[in-house]
Formats: structure tokens, sequence, C-alpha cells
């Protein structure tokens, strides 16, 4: 799995003009997901995303967490992470996992970060034309491929 987290002081996410979810302060974190991810891929990035401490303490230094100051999620699946541009110009997305293995998967992402935040997290909608919106506080971006974690 591919995350790029993005601290936000708010985000949304329209589909087909009308909000679907929207957030203040938090993550939103856009997520690809290939044939090789796993339950695993999951948990540890789960757990990850919401103890990333990427917010600022009282003296502006980055040291707290999603948990730590009450933040919220905004997820939204996204196969073009999964983009190769070796060979010409047009993206190919054969590493993307197709439909029947990434929608399980999103769906179990959704279960683990609502359990390890305690609460519900905004979300896009698999495979739908979404217009996200967000406010970059930072800016902070920072990516985490999931195959790379050892």
């Amino acid at each position: 799995m591919i995350a790029v987290i993005q601290r936000v002081s708010e985000a949304s996410v329209k589909i087909e003009g009308k909000i679907k979810s929207e957030i203040g302060l938090g993550l939103m974190v856009l997520l690809g997901i290939e044939d090789a991810d796993t339950e695993e891929d999951i948990e540890w990035l789960s757990k990850k995303l919401v103890n990333l401490r990427i917010f600022p303490d009282d003296q502006e230094v980055m040291n707290r967490s999603l948990m730590d100051v009450g933040g919220d999620i905004l997820l939204i699946s996204q196969f073009t992470l999964h983009a190769s541009t070796k060979k010409g110009n047009r993206p190919s997305y054969i590493k993307a996992a197709k439909p029947p293995v990434a929608i399980p998967l999103y769906e179990k992402m959704i279960q683990a970060l609502e359990i390890e935040l305690g609460k519900k997290i905004g979300t896009g909608e698999f495979g739908a034309d979404m217009k996200v919106a967000l406010i970059n506080d930072g800016p902070v971006t920072i990516t985490i491929d999931t195959k790379n974690r050892v």
C-alpha cells in the first residue's frame, strides 16, 4: 500500500457535486492498493497513521499525533499512486489492484482506522469520479509505502 498523507486544517470530497465527506483538523490520506497488499499492511499502516507525530506541540515542534489532537481522517482510494511511468508518456497501472481485490482491502482499512481512531472517518467512494479539496496545513505531506516498513 502506498499512502500520501497530508496534514490538513480542512478537507472534503464531492461526488456528482455533493459533499460525500468533510473533515476539519486531521489527515487527508490518498491510498493506493496493489495485489500484494495484505491485512498485515492494513494493521501496520492504520496504527502508523493515527500515531504519526506530525502535529505541532506548544513549542510548534511536530510532536503530537492525530490521537493527541483529536483530529479526523479523510481516506480516499487512489489507484494512480501505483502508476508506472518508465516507458512512454502514458502511465501504466498494472501494479494497482483491480476492484475485486482492492475494494475489500479498502473497506478493511476504513474499519481498521475507525477502530484505531475510536470514531468514524470520512471516505470517498471507490471508483467514483471525486473532487477532493483541502487546505494543507504547513504544508506537511508524507508518503508511506508499506513494502518499505522493515
